[in-house]
């Protein structure tokens, strides 16, 4: 007998208008021979004759057949049949599983993946069944219901193996729309990007909770007290979601230009206490990192010249930088004792997670300025309104004290413990301000002018705004200040307190330029005496006078602040200061 083909069906379902036969229905496609047809009657089946495939295929469609015979002699065949292995081996080698289910939800065929889901052959057995009863994640809840009304739809299936299936299931529809008797399921294994997104998101809610305090909470807690609750909460996070247990964060410190560690766990000593600085080659990965601002992969350690030895055994490294605005504000490091243990998902989840880091040290130093510079203005407010005050209490007691001298030392040494008293007040005010007022702009001023800071000044003048604006501007450098109304109050308290400098001004209500430079020298002959005036007045001619008897400096109201400074500064043996009368008014002393 010629070669044929003969492909088997499974049981008939009972199609629609077709009458059922206890005989098997076979599909004879015979083309220029007859011979199969005849011998399959004699053998008692229910023969259905085409002349070619052509003609076979749509009945193939329409109606049940127990089996297919074919001549395998001819081509079409031949080719009909290739195409079924190599579409069977195709869909035995996607990654993806494949079913066909029927209208009862029965697997009616899967693929291998599909199968290995199930733990085993699924043929006949219902889909959810065999899949172990998955949880439906949706959005459609009844995927198949949706199905059955022509339409394709999408779900969600989590398995209790913890796989997650994205599951995409289309009608196969006969020759009406109101005939759906199968479905053909396509599920993708989803669980890695599904673990992802879970991971993503518990980072994210990390974030949230790095520093999450309430108002009271923000209130009542130091700065020093909120990072330590930070660090506490980046170990927690990065042991729970990142399984990281060497890690190593340091901040960039403006002023030093050094890394400062934050925080060290798993680094040996050495490296937790190693100077590091931004730079391209000189200070490991993490200089590197930090200038410029890029992630570095380092999968093995003994082959990276960059790598500079943090964690005793460590194969490899991950650094990536902390960045807020665009400016690198610190760097984060991770080692592992296997090679090549950090990859590109390892990679986005740790720049993801420094994000968070960033943005919370970040807010940390927002609140802190903000709580410097409230108690700061408060300080400075509490500054300004005593200084005036405490200044007549030392004028007051330093006239009593100059009676008592000499006549009544009990007297006297109760009036020294005033002036001790009252200074110390203001003083102590100046420390505080000075001690919570950190912020950038008050630093540059102290390190443009570090010999003001702690220098006594006294400013004999009659208007009070320049008192006023004598103690707010020098007291911001540093200078520990003292007024006095006029010539006497000036020379009493000069005689019995010591100063580094003394301002006076020439036109006081009872000395001249000439006889207050005279009078505080005499008092004090080691301290700088520096006369002002407005625009040159001088009836009395007594900047010439005292010029000859050594004053070196004269200020011309309003003069400006850096003059200001300037002749505080220079030393009392530098030639004559004299500045020039200013045209602007913009940071100045009043006239």
């Amino acid at each position: 007998m010629s070669p044929k083909i003969m492909i088997r069906s499974q049981p008939r379902q009972g199609f629609r208008n077709q009458p059922v036969s206890d005989r098997p229905r076979i599909l004879v496609i015979e083309g220029a021979r007859n011979s199969a047809g005849d011998l399959l009657e004699q053998a008692d089946f229910d023969v259905v004759r085409v002349e070619n495939l052509a003609s076979g295929l749509p009945l193939l469609r329409s109606e049940h057949f127990d089996g297919v015979y074919a001549d395998t002699r001819d081509s079409s065949v031949r080719q009909w049949a290739g195409n079924l292995l190599q579409s069977e081996r195709i869909l035995e080698s996607l990654s993806d599983g494949i079913s066909v289910v029927n209208a009862d939800l029965k697997i009616v065929w899967a693929n291998s993946t599909f199968e290995k889901w199930c733990g085993g052959p699924v043929r006949h057995r219902g889909f959810y069944e065999a899949l172990g009863a998955p949880e439906i994640l949706g959005p459609d809840y009844s995927p198949f219901h949706t199905a059955l009304t022509g339409t394709s739809t999408s779900t969600r299936l989590h398995t209790r193996d913890n796989r997650f299936l994205q599951l995409r299931i289309t009608p196969l529809i006969e020759n009406d729309k109101d005939s759906i008797r199968q479905f053909i399921c396509l599920a993708r294994d989803a669980t890695s990007e599904v673990q992802q997104q879970q991971k993503l998101d518990a980072l994210h809610q990390a974030g949230l909770e790095l520093a999450a305090l309430t108002p009271d909470q923000l209130a009542e807690m130091t700065v020093e007290e909120r990072i330590e609750l930070l660090k506490l909460n980046i170990r927690r996070f990065l042991h729970d979601l990142l399984h990281y247990d060497v890690i190593e964060i340091r901040l960039l410190d403006r002023k030093t230009g050094k890394l400062e560690p934050l925080l060290s766990e798993g680094m040996t000593p050495a490296a937790a206490t190693r100077e590091l600085r931004p730079h391209l080659t000189d200070y490991g990965v993490t200089g590197f990192v930090a200038a410029t601002g890029k992630s570095y992969l380092c999968p093995d350690t003994a082959n990276d010249p960059l790598y500079l030895e943090g964690a005793s055994g460590a194969r490899s490294s991950l650094t990536v930088p902390l960045i807020v605005y665009d400016q690198v504000i610190g760097t984060f490091n991770v080692e592992s004792p296997k090679l090549n243990a950090f990859g590109d998902e390892d990679l986005q989840f740790a720049e993801i997670f420094s994000r968070e880091i960033a943005a919370c040290l970040h807010t940390f130093e927002l609140l802190s300025a903000e709580k410097r510079g409230a108690a700061s203005q408060s300080i400075d407010a509490i500054s300004r309104a005593v200084a005036l005050p405490v200044d007549e209490i030392l004028l007051a007691a330093t006239a009593v004290l100059d009676r008592y001298i000499g006549h009544d030392e009990e007297m006297a040494a109760k009036l020294h413990d005033i002036l001790s008293a009252a200074r110390a007040i203001k003083e102590s005010i100046q420390k505080v301000g000075e001690d919570l007022d950190c912020a950038p702009s008050k630093n540059e001023e102290w390190h443009a002018h570090p010999k003001l800071h702690g220098l006594r000044v006294l400013v004999v003048d009659s208007d009070e705004r320049v008192r006023r604006s004598a103690h707010a501007i020098l007291g911001r450098y540093g200078c520990i200040v003292e007024t006095a109304r006029d010539g006497h109050e000036g020379v009493a308290i000069a005689k019995i307190s010591k100063y580094d400098a003394m301002l006076a001004d020439i036109r006081l209500p009872d000395m001249d330029g000439y006889e207050i430079f005279r009078q505080l020298q005499k008092a004090q002959p080691n301290a700088r005496v520096i006369l002002m005036t407005s625009y040159g007045y001088d009836p009395a001619h007594g900047i010439v006078k005292a010029r000859q008897e050594g004053l070196k400096a004269v200020l011309f109201k309003p003069f400006r602040i850096d003059q200001l400074l300037d002749a505080l500064e220079k030393p009392l043996d530098s030639p004559s200061c004299q500045t020039v009368p200013q045209s602007d008014n913009v940071s100045t002393i009043p006239r």
